[in-house]
């Protein structure tokens, strides 16, 4: 169960507006998930993660990872 809402808070990082180049902190971060799945919910989230992996592979990836990480730090 916990690996699935990450999955979800992941995704929803992902889609959000917040870049690594701002150095986020873990309330930040929080705030733009909890944003972020209000505005589109966990389908839509989960539609742009793939959507960006199939138009951007080489990018996705870099933020896909940062995202998780992000999400283990202020999750934590």
């Amino acid at each position: 169960m916990i690996a699935k809402l990450d999955d979800a808070r992941t995704d929803a990082l992902f889609a959000s507006h917040v870049q690594r180049s701002e150095q986020p902190t873990a309330e930040l971060i929080r705030a733009a998930v909890s944003d972020t799945v209000s505005r589109l919910g966990p389908a839509r989230c989960a539609e742009v993660v793939a959507q960006e992996f199939g138009e951007h592979p080489d990018t996705a990836l870099g933020r896909m990872l940062w995202a998780r990480n992000a999400i283990r730090s202020a999750f934590a």
